[in-house]
């Protein structure tokens, strides 16, 4: 019987985009503004969030196409906090539940961080430098960072389509 075997190498190819990582504590909307107004995008509210169901949780996305240079920018928050009721278990007459809240992050390797920029094309160096810096300018961020994305462990997660 012959055996056959198939080469993937050409279909998973090295992805080609730019990540940052914003650490602020303004909220999404306030953020996308002033990353519109600093870096001259147009970032607008998808008209539903990232949702993955197998973690019950959804993360608010924004988003905007430039058609000029066919790039896509996308900022995602990587923080979502749910409520769930646990029950306690003790030698009790009556069923009690207790709310707790549950911190779920979209890229677990940077729980420091509540925002990622994602820019579907990879910039040069003077050109990513140069949209940090912009960044940095805005005082409600902490700090911001470029982040390889080669090297994440979760980085299907960054699959927005």
């Amino acid at each position: 019987m012959a055996v056959h075997k198939l080469i993937l190498d050409d279909v998973f190819e090295e992805v080609d985009c730019t990540l940052i990582a914003i650490h602020c504590t303004i909220e999404d909307y306030r953020l996308a503004y002033l990353l519109n107004k600093h870096l001259s995008t147009n970032l607008t509210r998808r008209t539903s969030n990232l949702d993955f169901s197998f973690d019950n949780a959804t993360y608010s996305i924004f988003e905007w196409e430039d058609a000029k240079q066919l790039i896509t920018w996308s900022l995602v928050s990587n923080i979502c906090k749910t409520e769930i009721y646990k029950q306690e278990n003790f030698n009790s007459l009556f069923k009690t539940e207790e709310k707790v809240i549950r911190t779920i992050y979209l890229i677990p390797e940077y729980k420091a961080v509540n925002y990622f920029l994602k820019i579907d094309n990879q910039f040069n160096l003077s050109k990513e430098k140069n949209i940090l810096k912009n960044i940095l300018k805005i005082q409600q961020v902490a700090t911001a960072f470029s982040i390889d994305i080669n090297q994440l462990k979760s980085k299907d997660n960054l699959i927005f389509s």
